[in-house]
């Protein structure tokens, strides 16, 4: 029975003792990977970083021809872009007289210039880039460029529009909603507008575009229509001779237009009379020959004693008044005055 414990006590005793030495040679094993992943000393780091800036100066020095012969193509392409502006509607001369036009093409041609000298400035600068790659670049670039400026493209596709239709030129008055003004310049995003009051207003070609839009300068000639009125005890034929007459006299009425005259319907207090003439396309023509046409009517008018009246109203009232003149006075002031 002794003898059993003993074994057992040193078999206890084996076991034990092999589960230290197997914990101390994990023991010993971690403490070799610690050291394994201990950080290398500051100089050794160093070192590593030289290496890498050396290999990448040594890179950029090996890249700087390709570097140097992008930034050439670009010098080149701006080079050709101005020479094009300068130079380019003289390209166009023979195409079309229109300045616009000529300035139209002379701007979509300069858009294409860049657009090569940038292709071809990033394939020299990236040998391994092909045109292919490229232009599949461009494309998802560009879808999202036109979401982010999509009002600015939108301005652009417009202004080429109104330069390709050319509804009105540089010099041309137009008026657009509230706005009237002779037309500076039209550019491929905006329209510069000159107000007849002096002010410049830039105007976006979307909203030229999108709303209607009036040339008042399209002719060199506009017909004006004002309305004059005579009194109803008047000759109305007679009063017609006698302004069509005076419009004769007239400097800034045309004379390759009829003037036409006619009674347009009857007032508050006069025989209403249309009177319409041609003249010059521009307010200020405009307002200057209104200004003399309505100081020739009143003068001819006053000379044949026509009468261009005032509003006449009429009252009326229920209950007739008693009307007293200033110096008599009313029976209850008389008795009141003797009784004092």
């Amino acid at each position: 029975m002794f003898g059993n414990l003993d074994n057992t006590i040193y078999l206890l005793r084996r076991l034990l003792f092999r589960s230290q030495s197997e914990s101390e040679e994990k023991d010993s094993s971690a403490l070799e990977g610690l050291e394994e992943i201990t950080p290398e000393p500051v100089s050794e780091a160093a070192q590593t970083v030289a290496t890498s800036l050396n290999d990448v100066w040594k890179d950029f020095l090996a890249h700087t021809p390709f570097v140097i012969a992008s930034f050439m193509v670009l010098i080149a392409t701006w080079l050709i872009v101005i020479l094009l502006r300068r130079f380019g509607w003289h390209l166009f001369q023979r195409t079309t007289s229109r300045k616009s036009l000529q300035d139209l093409f002379v701007r979509l041609l300069t858009i294409v210039i860049w657009l090569l000298g940038l292709l071809f400035a990033a394939m020299v600068l990236f040998p391994g880039l092909t045109p292919a790659k490229a232009l599949g670049a461009v494309g998802l670039l560009s879808v999202a460029i036109g979401f982010a400026f999509r009002d600015m493209f939108e301005n652009f596709f417009a202004g080429i529009l109104i330069l390709w239709r050319f509804p009105f030129e540089e010099g041309d008055v137009i008026a657009c909603e509230s706005i009237v003004g002779r037309v500076e310049s039209v550019q491929v995003r905006n329209t510069t507008i000159r107000r007849m009051t002096g002010e410049l207003v830039i105007v976006p070609n979307l909203f030229l575009f999108k709303n209607p839009c009036e040339v008042l300068t399209n002719r060199v000639k506009r017909r004006v229509s004002i309305t004059t009125g005579v009194a109803y005890g008047e000759d109305i034929e007679e009063a017609v001779k006698v302004i069509a007459k005076a419009m004769k006299e007239c400097r800034t009425v045309r004379d390759d237009e009829q003037v036409q005259v006619f009674p347009e319907g009857f007032g508050e207090s006069s025989i209403d009379i249309e009177v319409t003439w041609w003249t010059g396309s521009t307010p200020g023509q405009v307002r200057e020959s209104i200004g003399e046409v309505v100081t020739v009517i009143k003068k001819a008018l006053d000379a044949a004693e026509i009468e261009i009246p005032f509003p006449y109203r009429t009252l009326t009232f229920k209950e007739p008044l008693n009307v007293v003149k200033g110096d008599e006075q009313s029976p209850g002031s008389g008795k009141e005055g003797t009784a004092g």
